[in-house]
């Protein structure tokens, strides 16, 4: 049984991967307006916010709380700190790969980020990606079911990503970056596989990750008005409400 869910995790972490270097090459997407797509996805992210990570940071209080380790327990009392710094620092990255855009432009013309910016963000979500990676690995631990509702969830979060960072880097990002943002998830799964850490220090991590994914919820996937979509909005998060209450 261990070894088939070792089977499935696996090919659902890979999947997450195809995610990414698919995503922006599959004509079905292009042919939904994007505001209907991400108002849905966005609806189940946010649910997902507040119906699992919410529940999840304060699970990650305890275990940091029980931690004998003192550089964890530092963050006892401060576990939501964790989430916060992770969410500025993907706000910090935004910003930057924002302003590298404007000055290309102006310098070149060409509305994409410059070489060391996109390296840096992508390297940025390099890491979240394997850090979910890993998490999704500690997921299917608990159950085939967790497994596939979070898988769900992250391959909505890694589709709307997709589309802000190819609007950001352009021929860098289908050329290089959506291959290694695939193997780095894949690659999280694998560290997983193989090591176990600390569940106070998973905890932290978990409470890292929580904040760029609640930034990156709120950026992409909730559209400003006129755009966004309130019917579908609604639709996403009733029914991804509907499948976590079981």
């Amino acid at each position: 049984m261990a070894d088939g869910m070792s089977a499935l995790g696996l090919a659902l972490a890979v999947s997450l991967g195809v995610v990414h270097v698919f995503a922006g090459q599959s004509t079905w997407i292009t042919k939904i307006p994007q505001n209907l797509w991400t108002s849905f996805a966005g609806g189940i992210s946010i649910t997902y916010i507040f119906l699992d990570i919410f529940p999840e940071l304060n699970q990650a209080q305890t275990e940091i709380e029980r931690s004998g380790n003192m550089l964890v327990r530092y963050f006892e009392h401060h576990v939501y700190l964790l989430a916060l710094i992770g969410l500025a620092l993907f706000y910090g990255l935004e910003k930057v790969a924002l302003r590298s855009r404007q000055r290309n432009q102006e310098m070149t013309g060409e509305n994409a980020t410059e070489p060391g910016i996109f390296w840096l963000h992508i390297s940025f979500f390099s890491l979240y990606n394997a850090l979910l990676g890993y998490l999704f690995r500690e997921s299917a631990v608990h159950g085939l079911l967790d497994c596939i509702v979070l898988f769900f969830a992250l391959g909505l979060h890694f589709l709307v990503n997709d589309v802000d960072l190819r609007q950001h880097h352009r021929r860098a990002y289908d050329r290089v970056g959506r291959w290694i943002l695939a193997a780095a998830i894949v690659t999280g799964w694998t560290v997983g596989q193989a090591t176990h850490f600390n569940e106070a220090v998973i905890a932290a991590i978990w409470a890292l990750v929580a904040g760029g994914v609640i930034f990156n919820v709120l950026k992409e996937e909730m559209p400003e008005d006129p755009d966004s979509h309130f019917g579908l909005f609604t639709v996403g998060a009733i029914t991804y409400a509907v499948i976590l209450s079981f």
